[in-house]
C-alpha cells in the first residue's frame, strides 16, 4: 500500500468504487428490465481508475469522459440522484432528459461531458487545457479514453498540441482490452504507453484494478500538468467485466476468459486489503456497502416520481441566445 496515503484516504477510495459499483448493478438490472430507454455502458470492473483519477483532481478541473461514463460522473461529484434522472430521459436529469447515458454532462463539478463520438474527449481536452493556460487558472484538464480510441487519428492530433504547446492536459487510457469487440491484441500495435515517446511527454503503465498505483501515477502527472504545464500520457490496464453494452452476448470472448479479471475484481481485492491492513473493520464495510444501496434506490425513486420533459422544451439548451432573431 501506498505509504503517504492516510486511512481515510483509503476508505474514501473504496467508498467511491463501491458508490459506482452499486449504482452500474442497479443500471444493468433496470435496463434489462426496460425501465430504461435507449442504450447504456456500464463501467463495472473499471471502478479503481475513476476513483484514483478524481481522488487528485480539484472541483474546478476538467474532466472530458466517454460513452462508458457514469463512474466518472459520480467519482467527479455528480449527484447520483440527477444522473440515475438522466438515464430515466426525465426533466430532472443533469441535461434535462436530452443527453441520456453517452451525453451526460455536469458542468458544476467539472464533468464536461460523456461523448459517444470516440476521441472527441481528447481534442476537448486540450481546449479546455489551453484556456486554462492562457487564463492562468491553474485548472488541469484531463481525458479519459479507451484502447479503441487511442488508435483513432485525433487522439494524436491532441496529444502533439498539448505536448507542442504545452498544456495541462492529462490523457488517460482505460485499456479494458476490447474496442467494442475487437480485442486489443487484434488492432493495437505496441504498448499504448510507449507513444507518450513520440510527444516527448511522461509516460505511466499502471495495473488500472489497483486503485493506489492509479492515484499516484494521476497524483504525479496532474502535479506536473498543474505545475509545469507538461501533459502525461497514462495507460490504466484494466478489464471490463460486463459486454460492451447492457445485454450484449460478447460471442466474441472465449467462454471462460473473464475469470482471471474476476478474481482481480478491483472493489472486491481492495476490500480485502483494507481489511487485512486493519483499515476497515467488516462492519465498516458493510455499512458503507448498505448506504451505498440506499443512496442508489433513493436515486431511483427520485428519477422514477420525475416528470418527462414537455415538448414545449425540445429546443431548450440547444442554441445559445447570440441576441440574433431566428
Amino acid at each position: 500500500m501506498d505509504a503517504e496515503l492516510t486511512v481515510a484516504q483509503r476508505v474514501a477510495l473504496w467508498t467511491t468504487m463501491v458508490r459506482i459499483r452499486a449504482f452500474e448493478l442497479k443500471v444493468e438490472e433496470l435496463f434489462l428490465a426496460g425501465r430504461l430507454p435507449g442504450f447504456v455502458h456500464v463501467y463495472t470492473g473499471q471502478e479503481a481508475i475513476a476513483a484514483g483519477l478524481c481522488a487528485v483532481l480539484r472541483p474546478d478541473d476538467y474532466l472530458f469522459s466517454h460513452h462508458r461514463g457514469h463512474g466518472h460522473a459520480i467519482a467527479k461529484g455528480t449527484a447520483m440522484a440527477s444522473l440515475m434522472a438522466e438515464l430515466y430521459g426525465k426533466r430532472t436529469g443533469l441535461c434535462r432528459g436530452k443527453g441520456g447515458s453517452m451525453h451526460i454532462a455536469d458542468v458544476a463539478v467539472g464533468m464536461m461531458g460523456a461523448n459517444g463520438v470516440l476521441t472527441s474527449g481528447l481534442v476537448l481536452a486540450v481546449g479546455a487545457a489551453l484556456s486554462a493556460k492562457m487564463r492562468r487558472s491553474g485548472q488541469v484538464a484531463v481525458a479519459l479514453f479507451g484502447d479503441g480510441a487511442s488508435n483513432r487519428g485525433p487522439a494524436h492530433e491532441a496529444m502533439n498540441m498539448a505536448a507542442a504547446f504545452k498544456l495541462p492536459v492529462v490523457f488517460l487510457c482505460e485499456n479494458n482490452q476490447y474496442a467494442s469487440t475487437t480485442p486489443v491484441t487484434y488492432s493495437t500495435a505496441g504498448r499504448i504507453v510507449d507513444r507518450a515517446v513520440g510527444y516527448a511527454m511522461p509516460g505511466y503503465r499502471v495495473d488500472g484494478n489497483d486503485v493506489e498505483q492509479v492515484f499516484a501515477a494521476c497524483r504525479e502527472a496532474v502535479e506536473r500538468a498543474r505545475e509545469q504545464h507538461q501533459p502525461s500520457l497514462i495507460e490504466a490496464q484494466t478489464y471490463r467485466l460486463a459486454g460492451h453494452y447492457v445485454g450484449d452476448p460478447q460471442r466474441y470472448r472465449e467462454r471462460d476468459e473473464a475469470e482471471p479479471w474476476r478474481a482481480r475484481d478491483p472493489v472486491l481485492t481492495y476490500r480485502r486489503r483494507l481489511l487485512e491492513a486493519g483499515a476497515l473493520t467488516e462492519a465498516d464495510a458493510v455499512e458503507i456497502e448498505r448506504r451505498a444501496s440506499e443512496e442508489v434506490a433513493a436515486a431511483v425513486r427520485f428519477a422514477e416520481e420525475s416528470p418527462l420533459p414537455n415538448a414545449a422544451e425540445a429546443l431548450d439548451d440547444v442554441y445559445a441566445g447570440v441576441g440574433v432573431e431566428p
